[in-house]
Parts: C-alpha cells; sequence; structure tokens
C-alpha cells in the first residue's frame, strides 16, 4: 500500500501525534508499506529516515492551508490511503485537495478547537466544554463527516465524540502503545524531584503547578519541553523566587530523555485534561510514577500504575504531592510493577489492518 500520514508537527517538534507519526511510519515501513509523511516545516532540520518526509513552509493560516494541500495533491494522487493527524490543521487542507483515489481517514488524539479555546485563556475541561455546546462544533462536524474513517485514541473521546456529533462517520478505537522499558524501583530523592515533559500550552495548566512547588520548599520541579508559555512561565518563576528550584530544559529525546525518567521522582501531569498522554506512557514503562489528571482518557490497563486526582487547582496539586510524598514507597512499587505491554508493532499492526479493510 502507498501510505500518506499527514500531521501538523513531527520531530524534532516535540508533542503526542509527533512522537505517534514518526513510530508509525517506522513501523509501517518495516513490514513493507510505502509511507510517506507530509507535515507543516519543523524549526530544526528532520532526520534521515527510511520514509519520505515532505515539508511545508508556515505562513498565515490561510496561505499554510492551501500549500499543505498542494503537497497533498502531488503525494497523494496515486495513494490508498491517507490518513490526518489533526481535524483542522490537516483536515481542511485535506477537503482542499479533493483527493478521488486514497481512502481518508482521521485519527484523533486531542481536540483541535477545544485546545484553541484554552490559548485563549478558556478554564474548561473537555467535557465542560462540549457540554456548553460551543457553536464551532458545527464547523468541525462538517469536517469529521468528510473522512472515510475516523480512528479514535480513546473510548473516552470516542463517547464524547457519539453524543454530540450526530452523524459521524464509520470509528473505531486503537490505543496508544504502552512499549516496553527498563522498570526502574525509584528511591525517593531529598529534595522531592518532580518532572513535566510535553509542550508548553495552556491546556497543560502548568502555572498553578509553579505555584504548587512555591508552596513547597523541599520540592524541585523540570520543566523539559517548550511551547508558546515559555515565556510566561520563566516571568512566573521569577516573581515566586523559584530560582534554584525550578529547572527549564530544552526537549530531549533517546538517552537523554530515558536520564529524566531515572533521575526524578514524580512525573505530573496536571491538564485540564489529558487525552492520551503519551508522557504519562513513557514514564509508567521505565517505572517513574506518574500523577496525572482525573480527566484522562487512557483505559485501565494503559493507566495502571498511575495515580489520578483532581489538579486544576494550586491547592489540589499541592496535596496531591504531598499524598505521593508520604506513601511513596508503595507508590514507586506499583509503578514499577510489570505491567501488559502494547507495543508499537501491535499499534501499528492494528492501522494496517484496518487500511486494508477499507480499500
Amino acid at each position: 500500500m502507498k501510505i500518506i500520514l499527514a500531521t501538523g508537527v513531527y520531530p524534532p517538534t516535540i508533542g503526542g501525534p509527533a512522537t505517534y507519526v514518526r513510530n508509525l511510519a517506522e513501523r509501517l515501513t518495516a513490514m513493507g508499506e510505502q509511507v510517506t509523511v507530509v507535515t507543516y516545516q519543523p524549526k530544526a532540520p528532520v532526520a534521515e529516515a527510511a520514509w519520505k518526509v515532505v515539508t511545508v513552509p508556515h505562513g498565515a493560516p490561510i496561505i499554510r492551508w492551501f500549500r499543505f494541500a498542494s503537497a497533498l495533491k502531488r503525494e497523494a494522487k496515486d495513494a490508498d490511503v491517507v490518513e490526518a493527524f489533526s481535524a483542522v490543521s490537516v483536515g481542511v487542507p485535506l477537503m482542499l485537495a479533493r483527493l478521488k483515489k486514497p481512502k481518508t481517514l482521521l485519527r484523533l488524539g486531542g481536540d483541535f478547537l477545544w485546545e484553541r479555546y484554552t490559548d485563549l485563556r478558556g478554564k474548561k475541561t473537555l467535557r465542560q466544554w462540549y457540554a456548553a455546546r460551543p457553536s464551532l462544533m458545527f464547523f468541525l462536524g462538517r469536517i469529521l463527516r468528510r473522512f472515510d474513517h475516523i480512528i479514535f485514541s480513546t473510548w473516552f473521546q470516542e463517547r464524547l465524540y457519539r453524543q454530540v456529533y450526530k452523524e459521524l462517520p464509520r470509528h473505531s478505537v486503537i490505543e496508544n502503545a504502552l512499549p516496553e522499558g527498563e522498570l526502574i524501583l525509584h528511591a525517593r530523592h531529598d529534595p522531592f524531584r518532580l518532572l513535566f515533559f510535553g509542550r508548553f500550552v495552556r491546556f497543560k495548566n502548568l502555572r498553578p503547578l509553579l505555584h504548587a512547588v512555591a508552596n513547597l520548599p523541599h520540592v524541585t520541579l523540570t520543566l523539559l519541553g517548550e511551547g508558546p508559555v515559555s515565556k510566561e512561565l520563566s516571568q512566573l518563576a521569577q516573581t515566586l523566587r523559584l530560582k534554584g528550584r525550578l529547572t527549564f530544559l530544552p526537549p530531549v529525546s533517546g538517552e537523554e530523555k530515558e536520564k529524566a525518567l531515572r533521575e526524578h521522582d514524580l512525573l505530573v501531569l496536571p491538564s485540564l485534561t489529558e487525552i492520551s498522554p503519551h508522557a504519562a506512557l513513557e514514564a509508567r514503562s521505565h517505572g517513574l510514577p506518574v500523577l496525572l489528571t482525573e480527566e484522562t482518557g487512557l483505559g485501565d490497563e494503559l493507566r495502571e500504575g498511575m495515580l489520578l486526582a483532581p489538579l486544576r487547582t494550586t491547592e489540589e496539586i499541592t496535596r496531591a504531592i504531598l499524598e505521593v510524598e508520604h506513601t511513596y514507597e508503595v507508590v514507586a512499587q506499583k509503578a514499577a510493577s510489570q505491567f501488559r505491554k502494547r507495543a508499537w508493532e501491535d499499534v501499528a499492526g492494528e492501522q494496517r489492518d484496518l487500511f486494508q479493510g477499507l480499500l
């Protein structure tokens, strides 16, 4: 099969879709499929790979959508399948491209419009936002109906979309990978070492996390990543006088990321909603305890060994961190326990079976 993976972000840019597409392209190529990735141009050069990567320059939304559509017309005109990884930044260009041959799929691991709402300082969780019936639902509904099939990463989002979008195309759920890593039994450090890694965006709810660290003088925090609120977080750290207890580090991968997972005590993800967080799964595969927002789409098996709690406010985050500290030996034992592996080969195999069933 000739498969086009169309994504808004791709390594070295960080983010769940970037990680997912890179791993999926690698596994599908190893299975003998012809894979091309079409993506917006990352800030840094794209590493060479066994599959083709086509980059599209950024620009104003309408300009970049037409550029992306042009790339899709060129690369996907004879493809069997085009899988999009964003309903708007990729879904709109796919509509503009008007491709005739390939089957079109949308893989949803997030919600583009809700994330833009949070960028504008909205505070509702994904459930609360949809309960308010935002007017943009009509716009997104039209895009969703243009696809032959939708792949959800969680049953949580699948159920929510079935409730609010009454004319969904055929759809299925393919959960994320929980790959095998080096399970390590973590011992608590003094000071207690917290870690966050991922995109610095508003729905990650990082401001209350910094305020919680300010309330806990025996705690340090490493923020590993980048994003549009980086400067804002740096200024808040100065205001809260967190010098010496808060460290900002750029995105890392491979051995550097594994080192961070080994050397910290707790991964904290206080997001308003985390549909299917790759960071939590990577931490779990290395035995690092995870404190995760209670509004998450991870299924029971994938979140086994993680701690879920309300984490929207400074007070809630502070209380949850203290509770983990007081029971850390038990928490660390659970995080280091064996779990049911779900390899990237499993995810890619399920995707390929779906593609073949659509042709």
